[in-house]
């Protein structure tokens, strides 16, 4: 990629601009830079008084060629043990990770996350900021980036949780079509050629999940990331990519030296890409521990909001990552290891799920493609042949936006499902509040949320019995005639 000349002031909110640094945060950092110094200034409690000695870690061990699938063998699987001190010797000492700190979180855990980054992606000229995990990182670069009456882009369906949360700042969000290879390039370039003023501001921002597409488990491949990013460069957008199940890419061949696809990272030489990474999928959700790396600008103003709002992450969970990538615990390499062991062992759980459809679900009444990464299956009600379908909605009424009756119909199904103990995700909980004038007339939609997101993350247990019934409810809908 070629670089383009990039204002990034211009792409900070009014708020990000007015926010001033916490001042007494700046008095910590000075103390940093004297160690041996006297302190008086903060409220720094004795750490003799912290009512811990060490903690002792017992983690898989990652010294065998797949250690996911020893882990998993049972309770005799080969570990390792690494350990936290109070005071002696070890990466990241006790004493340090339970005092307060700054947003820019310790330094031990900063440097090891940077090495990782490094290690997989190479962005230049980019700093990390911890977070506390990916819904903090996110709403936190919505904050730094959106202003009251701005328009944000992101795929049709998208995750709701983090769609809905700059609603409040009165952020509105225009929808980009996607394909099974994901957001679709020419989609996003004509919206953004075809802007008409009188909207609003063009788009400056684009959110989007490129790797295990949340729903639809979509994956961009390299060219489409390529365009994109040119298309990027070409009308000014900051790339928000939102990349927790980057380690879940499947039908991978192996052995690889590079398995991972590039990020939007590790080609961002403009300064455009905001990257937010998760330890949620490939150690544990409630490590709630995770990291942006951003331009230097960028990082500087997320630093200045964390300190006067949610504060460092934890560090419980900074001495877990710290100890775990150290010389004493797995290191980069032993991780790397772990994250394909991760993704093999998604695969194989992907494969069974997929097999279970196959054996209990009636092809006519459901279509499950095999998403390319993540850990849901974005399944396609075949809502059409319902004996109950219609497709002349509008003929009685030509002001409506739908013109079928999918939409009513799949909530009657999700009804049924929950009547026969199973819970799944309806499609439309994903499709992405617009304004009225970026709707489809001649597509809209409302038409399209005959989906359904299933999960294969749980129990092989959870999926055999899930999925039956999943099969026995479909069958008795697509029979019933009554209206």
């Amino acid at each position: 990629m070629s670089r383009v000349e990039f204002d990034l002031t211009k792409h900070l909110s009014s708020e990000a601009r007015e926010r001033k640094p916490n001042p007494m945060k700046d008095i910590w950092r000075l103390t940093q830079r004297k160690p041996n110094a006297l302190s008086l200034a903060n409220g720094d409690p004795d750490f003799r008084l912290f009512p811990l000695k060490s903690m002792d870690f017992h983690v898989a061990s990652t010294l065998e060629v797949d250690p996911v699938a020893a882990w998993r063998s049972g309770p005799d699987a080969p570990s390792q043990t690494i350990r936290s001190f109070k005071e002696d010797s070890c990466a990241l000492p006790l004493k340090t990770a339970l005092q307060y700190s700054s947003a820019l979180g310790l330094v031990q855990t900063q440097k090891a996350l940077t090495e990782l980054t490094n290690f997989y992606h190479s962005p230049p000229d980019h700093a990390v900021t911890l977070t506390f995990g990916n819904g903090d990182g996110i709403t936190k670069c919505f904050r730094l980036l959106g202003e009251k009456g701005d328009f944000f882009l992101a795929d049709d369906f998208s995750f709701r949780a983090l769609i809905n949360a700059p609603l409040a700042q009165g952020i509105k969000w225009v929808p980009i079509k996607n394909d099974n290879g994901g957001l679709i390039p020419e989609e996003l370039e004509r919206l953004l050629s075809g802007w008409d003023d009188s909207w609003g501001r063009r788009p400056h921002v684009l959110y989007t999940v490129p790797c295990g597409q949340n729903p639809t488990g979509s994956m961009l491949s390299l060219e489409r990331r390529k365009k994109i990013y040119e298309i990027c460069q070409r009308f000014d957008v900051v790339i928000l990519e939102d990349d927790p199940y980057y380690y879940l890419q499947f039908d991978v061949p192996e052995p690889s030296t590079t398995p991972f696809i590039p990020s939007f990272l590790s080609m961002d030489v403009d300064g455009r890409v905001i990257r937010n990474d998760s330890l949620s999928k490939i150690i544990a959700p409630g490590m709630r521990l995770g990291w942006i790396t951003s331009n230097v600008l960028f990082h500087e103003h997320l630093i200045n909001y964390t300190d006067s709002s949610t504060q460092q992450p934890h560090g419980f969970g900074q001495v877990l990552i710290t100890e775990l990538l150290s010389t004493g615990g797995w290191q980069l390499g032993g991780f790397d290891r772990w994250v394909r062991g991760m993704r093999a062992e998604y695969q194989r759980r992907r494969d069974f799920f997929l097999a279970l459809v196959a054996q209990h679900v009636d092809p006519a009444h459901l279509d499950s493609p095999p998403p390319a990464a993540g850990m849901f299956i974005w399944a396609r009600v075949h809502i059409e042949r319902h004996p109950r379908f219609r497709c002349d909605l509008r003929r009685a009424d030509r002001a409506a936006r739908a013109n079928t009756n999918t939409k009513e119909l799949m909530e009657e199904l999700f009804e049924r499902f929950l009547d026969n103990d199973l819970v799944v995700m309806p499609g439309s909980m994903f499709a992405v509040p617009t304004d009225e004038q970026f709707v489809d007339r001649e597509d809209p939609i409302e038409d399209h949320l005959n989906y359904v997101r299933l999960t294969f993350a749980g129990t092989e247990e959870t999926m055999e019995k899930g999925v039956v019934i999943l099969g026995n409810v479909l069958h008795a809908f697509f029979a019933d005639q009554k209206n």
